[in-house]
């Protein structure tokens, strides 16, 4: 079995991918990555760039106490390096939001950063290339905002620490990863090349904006990790990447790349403008959260600042479709995992959906909770999480390892209409195919199954947390929301479950399990019901 999982994970990477994730590791053997004494010796002057408002960051520092807040976890600052609630907490820490929000004082933020900077040799967090990349973003705004009231030697010991680290991620660039990772490095050596004025950090960007902007953003305009989370993160940094290159012109041709910046910026807002609800909130699909991304409506409100205009874009290639009447909104998963060699976000959820009444959620993802390897994280990415059918216990596809995915299904589409929408896929191998069939009007949402085999069969139904069950037969299951009506099942369990819609916060639920074998139908109806009895 885990020669199988490694050897369909293997299979779809990138001979790029393998050749640094083998180069990265040798390299310490053969020669050492630059050092930061070294990168310190070649010091270069920033130039404070010009640019319109952009979005303000979360509060993750309590300017009273010092305690930092991330994923749901607060501490004191224990070190640049302090990993007590996992990695991604540490990263955050080292990433510096807190430069831009909108309870720091300047002196804070004064202090914070010369603190990094005399603490950075031992900062191993910290010198990864990611946290280099988002990190040097937000020092550059901090360094061109306040320019005229930072001291003269502050300013020159940052800009050397800053080009230092730099030179660090130049040398260690994501290759072996790819992805969104890729993507972050060049938006934030724009910025570098940009703020020293160099033109081979620019030309660098640029080359590499080029190609992963081509190769990273779908035709519908979504980003190929299929996460309405990253997809909100990406189009921020892109519009802030518009937003200094149109407003600090310093190179030969810069006019054509903004061009270029300005044309993926409208696609990626003509995806999110169709795949938000009618609130203006994200479906928590794949690796999405709440309280990470920058909100639609701050994003939406911030490329008009910068004079951008979209339209909505018909959802295609990302694989989600929206169906919409009456009162209900629907978002349905019936797409291929794009991104194939850079799978990490992706979850065991084909034919998964979620289902709002009345602009309010009645069937929901699970959510994520943690980014930490653990049983949780298994089981947030895997098909029991999700509002689909498992056949025979598999997932269908092979989640595995936190980030990585074997064996995936491929979906083969044979209805796509705006309120029907049918398709089968092939993920659970031999156990047999899953069909379905999505179907919405305005008196109700149905849902059809079948399987190919006899093979035992379960469709999950995860409701939200304030949804409460009163009644539960083998035909009908009545809650304080809806009715579902079920044909075709042989039983039906409602169990205790929780759900997460941000990092470490959980919400008691409960989730309904319709046990079947070849054929299931449920259809979701609006009736009076009350909220007594209930269990």
């Amino acid at each position: 079995m885990r020669i199988s999982l490694y050897f369909y994970t293997l299979q779809c990477l990138r001979p790029c991918q393998v050749h640094y994730q083998v180069w990265y590791r040798l390299r310490a053997y053969i020669r050492k990555r630059i050092g930061f004494r070294y990168a310190l010796s070649l010091p270069r002057v920033g130039h404070p760039l010009s640019f319109k408002l952009f979005i303000s960051k979360y509060t993750d520092l309590d300017s009273v106490t010092g305690h930092f807040s991330f994923l749901g976890k607060e501490s004191a600052f224990l070190g640049w390096n302090d990993e007590s609630f996992g990695k991604l907490w540490s990263y955050n820490l080292n990433y510096m939001d807190y430069l831009h929000q909108e309870t720091i004082s300047f002196e804070q933020a004064v202090c914070w950063i010369d603190k990094f900077v005399d603490e950075i040799e031992g900062n191993r967090n910290g010198l990864e290339p990611y946290p280099i990349a988002l990190r040097g973003i937000n020092w550059i705004k901090f360094l061109s905002k306040y320019h005229p009231y930072i001291p003269a030697e502050n300013k020159r010991e940052w800009d050397a620490s800053l080009y230092a680290q730099y030179q660090i991620l130049l040398d260690n660039l994501e290759y072996h990863l790819l992805g969104n990772h890729l993507l972050e490095d060049a938006f934030s050596l724009l910025w570098a090349g940009l703020y020293f004025k160099d033109e081979s950090i620019y030309q660098k960007a640029k080359g590499l904006l080029l190609r992963e902007l081509e190769e990273q953003l779908l035709p519908d305009g979504a980003h190929y990790e299929q996460s309405p989370m990253y997809h909100c993160i990406l189009l921020d940094r892109l519009l802030d990447c518009y937003n200094v290159s149109v407003n600090n012109l310093r190179f030969i041709g810069q006019e054509g790349l903004n061009e270029r910046l300005r044309e993926k910026a409208r696609g990626m807002l003509g995806h999110l403008a169709s795949v938000v609800y009618d609130d203006n909130t994200i479906p928590l699909l794949n690796d999405s959260a709440e309280g990470i991304a920058p909100s639609p409506t701050q994003l939406f409100e911030y490329a008009k600042r910068l004079d951008i205009d979209w339209e909505k874009l018909p959802m295609g290639a990302c694989g989600y479709r929206k169906l919409i009447a009456g009162h209900f909104e629907a978002i349905v998963d019936v797409g291929d995992i794009k991104a194939s060699y850079q799978p990490g976000h992706s979850h065991a959820d084909t034919f998964n959906y979620e289902l709002r009444i009345k602009g309010k959620p009645f069937i929901v993802d699970t959510g994520i909770s943690t980014y930490d390897k653990t049983v949780r994280r298994q089981y947030e990415r895997s098909t029991a999480a999700h509002n689909t059918v498992m056949v025979g216990g598999k997932d269908s596809s092979a989640v595995w390892g936190g980030f990585r995915v074997g064996k995936r299904a491929k979906v083969t589409f044979l209805k796509d209409f705006p309120n029907e929408v049918e398709a089968w896929h092939n993920g659970f191998g031999s156990l047999g195919r899953h069909y379905r069939r999505f179907v919405i009007d305005k008196d109700r949402f149905e849902i059809e199954d079948s399987v190919s085999t006899t093979e035992k069969a379960v469709s999950l139904i995860h409701l939200a947390p304030d949804v409460k069950v009163i009644s539960c037969s083998q035909t009908e299951i009545v809650t304080t929301v809806a009715t579902i009506r079920v044909a075709g099942a042989s039983t039906i369990e409602v169990v205790d479950d929780q759900v997460s819609s941000a990092y470490n916060r959980f919400h008691p639920s409960k989730t309904i399990r319709i046990h079947f074998v070849k054929k299931l139908s449920y259809v979701v109806m609006i009736e009076d019901v009350s909220d007594s009895n209930y269990k």
